[in-house]
């Protein structure tokens, strides 16, 4: 009885594996392989003996190790998602033939999750799940910006702007220096005297070059973008004002000399095409230099001054260079061949002559760049001090060479004659010299507009600068601009009091003084710092303070140097 107790309770403690033993009391277990786990394209794995937990060789009381599985075999109540945060797709539930596939699935263990993926994409039959996911969507920001017509990537992101090379920043500051104040070059000479002048134009090269330079390194120290912003850094408003009206007087003297050569320069023109047109009625005004003035200004320039971008006179600088090295050729050429008595006497003025200050702004009107140095330096592919360094080199050098040629073929030719448009030294009936006068009109022409639109900005972003874009306030400043350089280039024609004037205020206050002023502000004082910059500072209100009363004894006198008012 015992013995059957006993028998009974150890038969109930079995579990019902170990109760299915053979007749003879053989401990040994029935051996049944799993049910298959794996897909139908796979066989099942192998049964392997020494992994069975119910092995005689294997410690019966150790629990029986659970099978690791997917978390797609995972079966969750009322479907619940396995990650309920991301994003699902709804796929088209596959054919009935294939459920008990979907059953087997259910199992299976995570080393068969590649096996999942495969079947699922033979199930779809396009292989749409193996295609990138979101790769025709856009971010909610991206598409609000690029569906806004006005969005331009080149305003916001500074990679995106086009970049220029060291050829092509050369060229863009070579054709800011070498500008209309080229044409009074000679007249500088003449004022200087031809061994003074010689030494001005190399000196004050070397200090342009220098002074250009120390822009990008005061804007590196200040953190600023602009020149102006850097006055502002280093003195508050009142560095702000000096610098804009600097800033202003220099485009606004840019704008009387273009329009005294217009003057200078289409009547000429018109006289040689049309020999009879002086005699007609109405027409006459094509000849009259006054009458030229104003229909070709308010004509041309006017209009293109309203424009609120420039972007439309891009092209300008290319005819600028073009006309430059047509004038300088002419003057060479045909300065050989100007009859004698048109030629001038030279033998007083080989040294030095009184109006050294006057050749200086002369000449710095000619070389003055600073307002587009940042411009050009932030253009490069690989904006660096050094590389502007040697574009900065490269283009004052071949200006001063260009200025050089050009003064001394028209000073050597005209001599103490020499006015300040040299091509009024010619006579009228040259055909090369009309070709270049009229190159250089119409140039003056589209050039106008550029400066115009300096002064406008300057005048905007110190009267209101948040305050937006108003059509009567642009119309207004563009049109008294414009009203206001015509009146005063009707009221002179020596264009080269103009280059005094402007060249001794404005070009020297841009070239020899804000900037050193600047570097000394941001840099440590050392003598090394305080020397040249203080020597430059120095230099620079001197000149101006000399050559603004050199300038207005002139006018209060009323010497002039030219002859062709008429």
């Amino acid at each position: 009885m015992e013995s059957a107790a006993r028998h009974d309770s150890h038969d109930e403690d079995r579990s019902p594996d170990e109760q299915h033993m053979n007749g003879n009391g053989d401990s040994s277990i029935k051996k049944t392989a799993p049910p298959p786990l794996s897909l139908d394209s796979q066989p099942p794995p192998a049964y392997d003996d020494s992994q069975d937990p119910f092995s005689p060789n294997v410690n019966k009381a150790l629990p029986p190790a659970p099978r690791r599985q997917s978390s797609f075999a995972q079966s969750r109540p009322s479907g619940t998602p396995r990650t309920p945060n991301r994003v699902r797709f709804n796929i088209s539930p596959t054919p009935s033939d294939n459920g008990s596939a979907d059953h087997d699935r259910e199992l299976m263990p995570l080393a068969d999750e590649e096996a999942l993926f495969r079947e699922m994409n033979e199930l779809s039959g396009d292989g749409s799940q193996r295609q990138p996911l979101l790769t025709d969507r856009e971010g909610p920001m991206i598409a609000l910006a690029t569906e806004d017509d006005d969005f331009n990537a080149e305003e916001l992101l500074e990679s995106a702007r086009p970049k220029s090379g060291m050829k092509m920043a050369f060229m863009n500051m070579a054709n800011s220096i070498i500008g209309a104040g080229i044409i009074g070059q000679p007249y500088a000479f003449r004022q200087a005297g031809l061994l003074t002048g010689i030494i001005l134009l190399v000196a004050l090269t070397v200090t342009v070059d220098w002074t250009i330079r120390l822009i990008v390194i005061n804007s590196k120290l200040s953190g600023a973008n602009s020149f102006q912003a850097t006055m502002e850094h280093c003195f508050g408003k009142w560095g702000l004002i000096a610098i804009s009206v600097a800033q202003w007087a220099f485009a606004f003297g840019g704008m009387i000399a273009f329009c005294i050569i217009v003057g200078d320069t289409i009547p000429h023109v018109m006289i040689y095409l049309f020999p009879s047109l002086q005699n007609m009625h109405f027409l006459w005004l094509l000849t009259d230099r006054r009458a030229v003035i104003v229909l070709f200004i308010m004509g041309i320039s006017y209009p293109l001054s309203l424009y609120r971008d420039i972007a439309m006179l891009a092209k300008a600088s290319t005819l600028a260079l073009i006309s430059m090295l047509i004038i300088i050729f002419t003057v060479i050429v045909q300065g050989a061949q100007v009859p004698a008595n048109l030629r001038g006497s030279i033998s007083g003025s080989l040294l030095i002559e009184p109006g050294v200050f006057q050749a200086i702004g002369v000449i710095s009107f000619a070389f003055v760049c600073h307002h587009n140095s940042l411009l050009i330096y932030g253009s490069l592919k690989k904006p660096t001090i050094d590389r502007f360094a040697r574009v900065t080199h490269y283009s004052t050098t071949i200006s001063m060479f260009a200025c050089l040629a050009m003064a001394l073929a028209g000073f050597l030719t005209f001599g103490d004659l020499t006015q300040g448009n040299v091509l009024n030294n010619f006579p009228t009936d040259n055909l090369l010299v009309n070709i270049a006068r009229l190159c250089f009109g119409l140039n003056m022409l589209s050039t106008l507009p550029l400066e115009c639109f300096v002064c406008r900005e300057v005048m905007e972003n110190y009267y209101y600068p948040s305050k937006p874009y108003d059509k009567r306030r642009h119309v207004i400043m563009t049109t008294g601009l414009v009203l206001a350089a015509m009146i005063i280039s009707l009221l002179t024609c020596d264009l080269g009091i103009v280059f005094e004037f402007v060249g001794a205020t404005s070009a020297c206050a841009l070239a020899y003084i804000l900037p050193p002023l600047c570097y000394i502000k941001l840099s440590a004082r050392t003598w090394k710092v305080l020397l040249p910059a203080g020597s430059c500072v120095a230099f620079g209100v001197f000149v101006m303070c000399v050559s603004v009363v050199q300038s207005v004894m002139k006018l209060v006198r009323g010497e002039t140097t030219s002859t062709s008012c008429s």
